[in-house]
């Protein structure tokens, strides 16, 4: 028997993007005015539509101007510098990784303390 994979999501809601990222929608059309490369497509009903490669790139920038404090200008620099070089999509991907383990930790964060709440409420 075959197994059959999930399949790979392409396409994401501005609300999804913001469920992934934890930015607000009023953040994303800001930077969709500052960075040229964020021109998400509407669908029929007019909402925006962004590709898998553009919340990689979402990603990328917040590192930039979260993570690392670049400034807006900085931040388009040194993508710029990425695109070039080739690197883009490899710092991309890790911004992602990076994100989700940071995503993960406060997760677990929330656990323990839920759980620190209810051995300190059972004693």
């Amino acid at each position: 028997m075959a197994v059959v994979k999930d399949p790979v999501q392409e396409f994401f809601s501005i609300g999804e993007v913001c469920q992934l990222t934890g930015l607000k929608p009023h953040v994303l059309r800001y930077w969709e005015g500052q960075f040229r490369f964020l021109s998400p497509a509407k669908n029929r009903s007019g909402n925006r539509v962004y590709q898998r490669r553009e919340v990689e790139l979402i990603q990328l920038v917040q590192q930039l101007l979260y993570v690392e404090k670049y400034t807006i200008e900085g931040a388009k620099r040194r993508l710029d510098e990425l695109r070039r070089s080739g690197e883009q999509r490899a710092v991309a991907r890790d911004a992602l990784r990076s994100h989700t383990w940071r995503a993960i930790e406060d997760e677990l964060r929330d656990i323990l303390r839920v759980l620190a709440g209810r051995e300190g409420g059972d004693a």
